[in-house]
């Protein structure tokens, strides 16, 4: 269920206190194991870390996993259809190296029932270090002190350092540490007992699990202080490696026991442990994974890596962390004045984008990053949509590296088209390896929007960078096989006039699907259409070598680019002048009206209580659609439409998708509604943080992450980038004193801060920089900080949306659907949160 959020501070600042810089948590819960492992959770991109306790006990999901390491599995369709998805993929749970379990006097560390004098984990989103210090009183009454802390490398890949210090503080006491590397996803923990509990119920947010083996030992080796275990996946036959290099620091005496087997590698240390004498051991861990590489040359990988740690110490990876997050924060931080609480959060999604990306290495990014399986780990829209923006304007390099992700698929998406008897390329809704993933076509393969997503992040990247050579090589292909799949796809139909119309597709609302004229999926096309012309015509008539060659590859056709641009010219988008609105979909105004305002809070979200063919016959969104639109496509739209569109919709909006808050409160900002505006900011900002969904125990909704820099940049700061023309338009809360971001834009980096009767753009590097405010054009210089009076923050409407547009405008008696007594929770389909 959907929380709804009140607007004052959800977190309980006796256990979570306000700190700019880390997320603290100052006593455990068992209540909420699974959301606190995901909040926790240390990442770079490639390799994710669950915050399980290094005892390994009490846990409700241990967690650790590789970015596109999957294993494949064949669908099952009760009744099958030609072009339904055939191949499921569902991350794997490599083998888990967090395990460090300590006893002192031969009694374990359980933080569940053991008696802690003080505790602290922290987050630290300075140093990327994931830390945690207790003061244990033993049963026998001895008091020790212990510190561990974990970090995944974002300056090596592959690499994750674990460390742990023991100090007794009363008394002497026998102390062993077995350190671990054990292969949990095939359900068994070290003594053979079952390693993870799910059933949870019903919930097709999260993931699939396996009642077949899935990683299959493909050797194990060890030395006097390294273990390595190798395995295959059974069906995608790709290959992982993991191994662990220890060392210990003591002056006390003990002595240590290796050994490997196939699904579990223990290092063991047995101390004498003095009081008053620290114990402090290292854990470095190298994960190399492949599609199917053999093991013993992953085995030397790994090998390598452990071999510059051991060679320059595990100190000198946490100063690399250190160092690249303070650049990080230089190109990415975002300030808010006078909100320690808001401040903090907004760090804390920041700090989840960099996990979530920084080492994709052109991997997608999944759902969930790399802090959990839900949606088995599939990449969605949500990269191109909510994710690339950010990066494009802070992070060039890592925007590329996850474009090229997408052009790695183009073939794949080549073939998707044509097995859906199309042109150009379809890009699959939900995959990891390429092939389509999503059992269920209405909510998923017939969004076809999936197309223009990509190339709307192609497009936002070349005009935040100016990579033109991006977009001569690679860009530029996706360009025009979408547009060769919008232009194959659509039709004209004459009816009053000639309309090119776009039929049997669902929009990002997946509350409605398979239907005509949906208007995002026109509008985004539309732009793709017109972006793949301008480009074509742009090296037809500027570089004529570069277009030589991309005709010869892309078998670019005369007329091709005429057809597109007759195409875009003739889009079909629907709009009801009675209204004055656009209809989500050419027949959605003749839907009834579902009664949100009377529907019992336990019923969302709608899509766990309601079968979807009850949904599909309602006015109501899981997430905005429309209103998408008028953000993304924002030069298309009056300032009258996007008010009318956003106060029709937004009262039929669940929420249900955390896709949708942030993209709310930047239309409402823009509108003038700015306390919802600020609630709805709330919401994204808190989405996981306060476990407003109800799921984060599946790991982190990354694409809100991203919607939160979206909503403060885009939303507040009121900054817009059609075409590469960068202007701004603030739309600043009255309770916030000023907001202060950075933005690399075309290589000039900008500070830009915005002040309730000032915006002020700052050239901190590069060269000088055209922009508009309101309209007026202006020119950011080095050395001269460029001050622009603002006279309000915008249009400020006097009624709130309770208040909005009479019921007779509306079309349709509101009702709920009667479920009660039923005993039923809904029919199992996939959709996307």
């Amino acid at each position: 269920m959907k929380t709804t959020y009140g607007g004052v501070d959800p977190l309980d600042r006796n256990r979570f206190p306000i700190d700019p810089w880390r997320l603290v948590e100052r006593f455990p819960k068992t209540s909420d194991l699974g959301t606190t492992e995901t909040l926790f959770a240390v990442g770079n991109g490639y390799l994710g870390m669950r915050s399980n306790p290094p005892e390994g006990r009490e846990a409700h999901t241990h967690g650790t996993y590789v970015n596109g390491f999957h294993e494949t599995w064949p669908i099952h369709h009760v009744e099958q259809a030609y072009g339904f998805a055939t191949t499921g993929q569902t991350i794997v749970n490599v083998p888990d190296s967090k395990v460090m379990k300590l006893y002192v006097d031969d009694e374990p560390l359980l933080l569940a029932i053991d008696d802690l004098e003080e505790y602290e984990r922290s987050l630290d989103f300075r140093e990327g270090v994931l830390r945690r210090d207790v003061i244990w009183r033993t049963p026998a009454g001895k008091r020790v002190r212990v510190q561990t802390s974990r970090m995944v490398s974002f300056t090596q890949r592959h690499l994750a350092v674990f460390t742990i210090n023991v100090t007794m503080l009363d008394g002497d006491a026998p102390v062993v540490i077995s350190s671990q590397i054990l292969n949990r996803q095939d359900g068994f923990d070290e003594y053979n007992s079952p390693g993870e509990a799910m059933g949870e119920g019903f919930d097709p947010r999260r993931t699939m699990t396996f009642t077949d083996r899935v990683l299959d030992p493909q050797g194990h080796w060890n030395s006097e202080r390294r273990m390595i275990l190798g395995y295959r996946c059974a069906s995608s036959g790709m290959t992982l490696a993991v191994g662990a290099d220890h060392a210990i620091f003591t002056d006390n005496d003990y002595e240590t026991l290796i050994d490997t087997q196939p699904d579990l590698g223990k290092k063991v240390f047995r101390i004498d442990a003095k009081q008053g004498k620290p114990i402090f051991i290292t854990k470095a861990v190298a994960y190399h994974t492949s599609r199917g590489v053999a093991v013993r040359e992953l085995f030397d990988r790994v090998r390598r890596t452990l071999d510059r740690v051991r060679q320059d110490g595990v100190q000198h990876y946490h100063e690399e962390q250190a160092r690249w997050l303070a650049e990080y924060w230089d190109r990415c931080d975002v300030e808010i004045e006078g909100h320690g609480d808001i401040q903090q959060a907004v760090r804390w999604n920041l700090f989840q984008l960099a996990q979530a990306t920084a080492r994709t290495d052109q991997l997608g990014v999944p759902a969930k990053g790399v802090t959990g399986a839900g949606y088995e780990g599939h990449y969605f829209w949500d990269s191109e949509v909510y994710i690339v923006p950010f990066l494009a304007y802070t992070s060039p390099v890592t925007a590329r590296n996850v474009l090229r992700f997408r052009v790695n698929l183009l073939e794949a998406a080549r073939e998707r088209a044509r097995v859906l008897a199309q042109k150009g390329a379809l890009f699959p809704w939900r995959t990891i390896n390429g092939e389509e993933a999503s059992a269920y076509y209405a909510a998923g393969t017939a969004q076809y929007h999936i197309d223009a997503d990509v190339a709307f992040a192609v497009a936002k990247y070349v005009d935040a960078t100016g990579d033109e050579p991006f977009l001569a090589r690679d860009g530029v292909e996706i360009l025009v096989e979408t547009a060769r799949l919008w232009a194959d796809l659509g039709f004209w139909h004459v009816n009053g006039r000639e309309k090119f119309n776009i039929h049997g597709v669902t929009g990002p609302d997946e509350y409605t699907t398979v239907v005509n004229n949906n208007l995002f999926t026109n509008v985004m096309a539309r732009f793709n259409l017109e972006r793949a012309a301008s480009v074509v015509r742009g090296f037809a008539e500027s570089d004529p070598e570069t277009y030589a060659r991309l005709r010869s590859r892309l078998h670019l056709e005369e007329g091709e680019v005429e057809e597109w641009e007759r195409c875009a010219a003739g889009m079909a988008i629907p709009f009801d002048t009675e209204l004055g609105i656009h209809p989500q979909d050419e027949h959605f105004l003749e839907r009834e009206m579902w009664d949100l305002e009377n529907t019992p809070p336990e019923n969302f979200p709608l899509l766990l209580h309601y079968h979807p063919l009850v949904i599909y016959r309602f006015q109501v969104l899981k997430q905005a659609d429309v209103v998408l639109a008028l953000f993304l496509q924002g030069d298309r739209f009056t300032a009258e439409e996007k008010l009318a569109d956003f106060e029709y919709y937004d009262p039929i909006t669940t929420g249900d998708s955390s896709l949708s808050a942030v993209v709310q409160s930047i239309i409402a900002a823009e509108v003038g509604h700015k306390q919802a505006a600020l609630k709805y900011f709330r919401e994204g900002l808190y989405v996981d943080l306060a476990d407003l969904h109800g799921n984060t125990r599946d790991g982190i909704h990354i694409a809100s992450a991203g919607g939160v820099w979206n909503a403060l940049v885009d939303g507040f700061a009121g900054m817009r980038d059609f075409g590469g023309r960068l202007t701004f338009d603030p739309r600043l809360p009255d309770s916030w004193p000023q907001l202060r971001f950075r933005l690399t834009v075309r290589g000039t980096h900008l500070r830009v801060t915005v002040q309730q009767e000032s915006i002020t753009f700052e050239v901190l590097d590069g060269p000088e920089r055209e922009l508009e405010v309101r309209g007026t054009p202006h020119v950011a210089r080095p050395g001269e900080p460029l001050v622009v009076p603002l006279d309000g923050q915008g249009p400020r409407l006097t009624y709130g949306l309770s208040q909005r547009r009479p019921p007779e405008l509306r079309r349709g008696l509101g009702t709920v659907p009667d479920i009660s007594g039923l005993g039923l929770s809904s029919v199992p389909g996939v959709q996307e949160d």
